[in-house]
């Protein structure tokens, strides 16, 4: 052990003690990254995640603050909240980053993993039912829509599932997986768009998120790509045995939506807190599938059934309704994620009017040339380019002759734009 671990071992014992325990069982298991990991208990680095952007930006906690006081507000005066409005649409893109074929799951696989967030979140889920008595009135549909994404940022048509090959072989919680320039994808528009990674996370970890209030840059979920989706729904994936219905991404999801541990992060203290009333005071996580009612901090048993607890995926099953006010607090007026809400990358975009007007060469060095229909005219078009984010980058220069200057631009994929006022058309094209 070098002495850089035992300094990050010392912050995080003093910021989350809880995460302590398991860091050097996680970090063992890194040898095993380029196969399909075998997790023996679920393990969330979300709380190790925030420890560390506290550390490095101190300003990130008054952030947290005023979103925490924002959710107190709502919760303080239910005319605000909007649990029983219409449904919240969230459009998703999903990055796969792989370095074996194992590791590209299918978009069979990926779409698994929306159906079961749509269950989860809408407590349409088949085992809702197994929810015990004294609880099952508190199982709450949070009455949010997960979409994979139709229009990208720049209004393109989309999939919303991104497939890109990386010379990476296992992620840590540094969020190297988010940024291209370090061999991963970088995040589409994180307040239009949940930006989801699946992608081979080391240290043990099946994956984590960031909560409201973290870097625009680093905002989303990252999930193991063995635990992204559901065996139940598409059989042919690469699964990792126990966590391979999906809950993982239900589980981390609540963490974008301002969602704690159910115990409180306390390390068996009885004395932290989840922030949601209706929720009962638990000594600590829970593994595997404990029978009900285990009882802990003179409770009448853990609801270890809950998705914010970490037990195996058959057995979390529910979303309480204190926590589901507590998540759509954030699409409130002022919340951090409203502007979500008005979001069109759900929304598929109208067909475009495609016109005749092209360019070459393709891929391109410095220069692409517009072929323009006959008798057109250069000077009528205007020209744009963007990157694969929805970017505009303003170093490209058209000069109305039919000349597009792009020498400027890193090497990369990007999309131009060439219209006339009538008639539009969008094509990628190649700069080496």
């Amino acid at each position: 052990m070098n002495k850089f671990y035992f300094s990050a071992l010392a912050l995080l014992a003093s910021a989350a003690p809880v995460l302590a325990q398991d860091f050097q069982s996680r970090a063992s298991l890194d040898a095993k990254a380029e196969t399909t990991p075998v997790i023996t208990r679920r393990a969330c680095g979300t709380m190790e995640v925030l420890s560390a952007q506290l550390a490095a930006d101190p300003a990130q906690a008054q952030r947290m603050a005023a979103i925490e006081a924002h959710t107190q507000r709502m919760l303080a005066n239910p005319g605000l909240q909007r649990t029983t409005a219409g449904t919240i649409i969230i459009p998703v893109v999903v990055h796969v980053l792989y370095s074996t074929a194992a590791q590209n799951i299918s978009d069979a696989q990926v779409q698994s993993q929306i159906a079961v967030l749509n269950e989860d979140y809408r407590k349409l889920n088949a085992d809702a039912g197994n929810t015990p008595s004294i609880y099952a009135g508190l199982a709450a549909d949070v009455n949010v829509q997960f979409v994979l994404a139709k229009r990208d940022p720049s209004g393109a048509a989309t999939i919303g599932i991104i497939h890109k090959a990386t010379k990476t072989t296992s992620w840590r919680t540094d969020d190297a997986v988010k940024k291209s320039k370090r061999g991963g994808d970088d995040p589409w528009d994180a307040t239009k768009y949940l930006n989801l990674w699946a992608c081979n996370l080391g240290q043990g970890l099946l994956g984590y998120a960031q909560f409201p209030g973290g870097p625009t840059a680093t905002d989303g979920v990252v999930i193991l790509y063995s635990a992204f989706g559901s065996r139940a729904k598409y059989a042919a994936g690469t699964y990792t045995t126990t966590y391979d219905l999906g809950r993982t991404a239900t589980h981390e999801v609540g963490h974008w939506l301002n969602l704690r541990h159910i115990w409180g992060d306390d390390n068996g203290a009885c004395t932290g807190s989840d922030l949601v009333a209706d929720t009962p005071n638990q000594g600590a996580e829970n593994y595997g599938c404990p029978a009900f009612p285990h009882v802990s901090c003179s409770n009448s048993g853990d609801m270890s059934m809950n998705y914010m607890d970490y037990t195996d995926d058959r057995c979390m099953y529910m979303f309480s309704a204190g926590q589901s006010t507590r998540m759509n607090a954030v699409f409130a007026a002022g919340g951090p994620r409203a502007a979500i809400t008005t979001s069109l990358g759900g929304t598929a975009p109208r067909a475009v009017v495609t016109s005749s007007a092209s360019f070459y060469p393709n891929p391109a060095t410095d220069v692409l040339t517009l072929d323009l229909p006959a008798n057109a005219k250069a000077a009528q078009y205007n020209v744009h380019v963007y990157d694969l984010t929805g970017h505009e980058m303003n170093s490209v220069r058209y000069d109305g002759t039919g000349q597009v200057q792009v020498g400027s631009l890193p090497k990369g994929l990007y999309y131009i734009s060439i219209g006339n006022g009538t008639e539009t058309t969008r094509q990628h094209f190649e700069k080496q």
